[in-house]
């Protein structure tokens, strides 16, 4: 394992070296089968590479690795950084950095940092199970709420109503954005693609007990799935259900397939949906995203649906570690008939030129919001 190499979030140079590493087991229900790799960082603050067009500059992620074990992860190719196995090796080997709230505490205090937006969840979930033992967000929370330093956090996990009095005491001195990521409402979709979370309807009651006290919350609709959450039925019915929630804005984010993520997503798709894989390699012949006329559709259309139920989309520039899906480098009421409703096989020409009455090459960029 090349622990002297985790030097992915930090060019200065390896964030530990192997002497500080602890390999721990737990054989508890919720642990079993995960191995942890506790560390002490030498730094925290992460600065986001200059090449990103991210809208924030500076990240905190306390743990590498995440046990949602979600199918699609972009950050899956992280793991490969550390010779570990993007697959099974990323959803079971988790690396935590023990020391992540004193080291926030100490590099917040120090005369160089300008007090910048800080954000979190954008690579890996912060509120994922093992914050469940470790605990490292309230002292993270905390470091922040005492220097009023602006943050944001997106989640998948329920976890954060632990710390909902620590996030209002920051909210009340700092600028704090909250976003919850619920890409679909399907029970089974979500059993398959991503086990090791929330349900969809644990992570619409987080956003309505956020927003019942004071926080306002956002969601990602994120990921999209092509021919499998994409249809009009499936996107108004989620849409209605996040404004229900008390959502302030809903931001759609198709799905996208990396390097690390693309592979284990193949993997999966053909042994759940074999019938969809010539699918997906047309729609992603291009690289690692869906075809922009395709992304302003499904844009359009969750759009639509939020001013039907009062839940608008997202500003562009929001502290939520959102950019628009154009400049990537890492997010009507009546049911039409099933040839309507589910986009039609791409072929290679289709998947590369926008269907009749999609938006020309003159069309605005910007149309979608995506993680980076």
């Amino acid at each position: 394992m090349r622990w002297d190499g985790l030097n992915a979030e930090d060019s200065a140079g390896a964030l530990f070296g192997t002497s500080a590493v602890t390999t721990r087991t737990f054989d508890t229900p919720g642990f079993r089968g995960i191995t942890f790799h506790e560390v002490r960082a030498r730094s925290i603050l992460n600065r986001v590479p200059g090449t990103s067009r991210m809208r924030f500059e500076w990240t905190v992620n306390p743990y590498r690795g995440c046990s949602h074990a979600c199918v699609y992860c972009f950050a899956r190719k992280t793991h490969s950084y550390l010779d570990l196995d993007t697959g099974h090796g990323f959803d079971s080997q988790i690396v935590v950095k023990v020391n992540a709230p004193e080291l926030l505490r100490r590099e917040l205090a120090a005369p160089r940092w300008q007090g910048d937006h800080v954000a979190m969840g954008t690579n890996v979930d912060c509120y994922q199970r093992a914050e469940g033992r470790y605990r490292l967000m309230p002292g993270i929370i905390t470091a922040l709420r005492d220097r009023a330093n602006p943050f944001s956090i997106l989640t998948k996990g329920s976890l954060i109503l632990r710390d909902l009095e620590l996030v209002r005491q920051a909210a009340s001195v700092t600028d704090v954005s909250i976003a919850l990521s619920i890409g679909f409402l399907d029970g089974e979709l979500w059993r398959s693609v991503e086990p090791g979370t929330p349900s969809p309807e644990t992570r619409l009651a987080v956003c309505r007990t956020l927003s019942d006290n004071g926080i306002p919350t956002g969601v990602l609709m994120a990921p999209v799935l092509p021919f499998l959450s994409d249809s009009p039925g499936q996107l108004r019915a989620a849409v209605r259900a996040i404004a229900a929630a008390g959502a302030t804005s809903v931001t759609p984010l198709v799905l996208h397939l990396r390097p690390g993520a693309r592979e284990w997503y193949t993997a999966w798709l053909q042994r759940h949906h074999p019938h969809l894989v010539r699918r997906y390699e047309a729609l992603y012949a291009g690289g690692s995203y869906a075809p922009k006329w395709y992304q302003r559709q499904v844009t359009r259309q969750v759009h639509e649906f939020a001013a039907e139920f009062g839940c608008g989309p997202a500003r562009l520039g929001a502290a939520r570690g959102l950019a628009a899906a154009g400049e990537a480098p890492p997010a009507g009421p009546g049911e039409a008939s099933e040839a309507a409703r589910t986009p039609a096989a791409p072929t290679a020409r289709s998947a590369a030129e926008p269907p009749a009455g999609a938006p020309g090459p003159g069309a605005p960029e910007n149309t979608q919001l995506t993680l980076m």
